[in-house]
């Protein structure tokens, strides 16, 4: 079995993933608002959610939204919220992105099959 991160941890991996996100999109040329840019930060919180708890979904997406607000929509770091509606849009998109890949990645690395040396386990 597999030990999931923790939510602390995830939301540094999720910051620090973000970051690094940056000069990809820069290469690409989607340092833009555009739907490539928030498709590649809701993967980001997809693959960062499938290695944590389920929990940390709630630290990871905002995690996310923090550097596409500021550097992918708004450009040199700067949090705008003119349109407080579209970004808690984006905020859930992003958490939800997170919390699927989590829910996912505990699906599959669950174990399977009965444990034997529990109390009542019947298939002796």
């Amino acid at each position: 079995m597999t030990a999931r991160l923790t939510p602390s941890m995830s939301a540094a991996v999720a910051l620090t993933a973000s970051a690094a996100l940056l000069p990809a999109l820069a290469v690409l040329g989607e340092l833009r608002p555009t739907w490539v840019a928030l498709a590649a930060y809701a993967a980001l919180c997809a693959v960062v959610g499938g290695r944590s708890r389920p929990s940390a979904a709630a630290l990871i997406g905002p995690a996310a939204w923090l550097f596409h607000n500021g550097f992918v929509e708004h450009r040199h770091g700067a949090l705008d919220l003119a349109a407080p509606a579209a970004e808690a849009a984006h905020v859930l998109l992003l958490a939800s992105a997170a919390l699927a890949g989590a829910l996912l990645g505990a699906l599959l690395t669950a174990p399977r099959g009965p444990r034997s040396g529990r109390r009542y386990d019947l298939a002796a």
